[in-house]
């Protein structure tokens, strides 16, 4: 996607070879209209999936989701990474493992919102290590639910994230698929 990788060419700061900071568009502040356009890319890419819920984790990827829940005409869910006190029975859990943060954190999702039998897209803002898609692909799962697709606004390809998600099966589409950080440098897969 074009727009997004003018974006990340443009605001994007390379702060080491494996952590690129894009918090002045996707992150901390937001750009709308990128998000508006990145729901309407994701929307285009899966709407022969029959999707039926979009799920991300908080909070990068909700922006996203939102955008693609809302032209798809779909409810948009998020895992919790906190402990909520209305939110205490009945959930569907996984542990995921942040490499950014260093932390684990054990994501929750309220059983009444992913149904047997829904096509469920997945949203996320990266994909580094692959730890947060998969946790919530194995939420999806102990719905018994489908995934229907992965969607990625940024893909470190230099990481082995993608190649696990594809390995398990999971059909995966990311916006803007990064090469190489070296050098301060953004260089995209072509």
């Amino acid at each position: 996607m074009e727009l997004l990788k003018g974006k990340i060419k443009k605001e994007g700061i390379v702060l080491s070879e494996n952590v690129l900071k894009v918090d002045s568009f996707i992150n901390h502040q937001m750009d709308p209209i990128l998000m508006k356009e990145i729901g309407k890319e994701f929307a285009n890419r899966f709407r022969n999936e029959n999707i039926t819920k979009v799920l991300t984790i908080e909070s990068s990827g909700i922006a996203p989701a939102i955008m693609t829940g809302l032209e798809l005409e779909v409810p948009v869910i998020f895992a919790r990474k906190r402990k909520s006190l209305t939110l205490t029975s009945d959930l569907y859990t996984s542990t995921v493992y942040s490499y950014t943060k260093k932390e684990t954190n054990e994501i929750t999702v309220s059983q009444k919102y992913i149904l047997e039998g829904d096509n469920v897209l997945i949203i996320d803002d990266f994909l580094a290590n692959g730890q947060a898609a998969i946790g919530l692909a194995e939420i999806v799962e102990k719905a018994k639910a489908k995934v229907s697709g992965i969607g990625i606004l940024i893909e470190k390809s230099f990481q082995p994230g993608a190649e696990d998600i594809i390995s398990k099966g999971y059909r995966l589409e990311s916006l803007a698929r990064i090469k190489s950080l070296h050098n301060e440098d953004v260089q995209f897969v072509d």
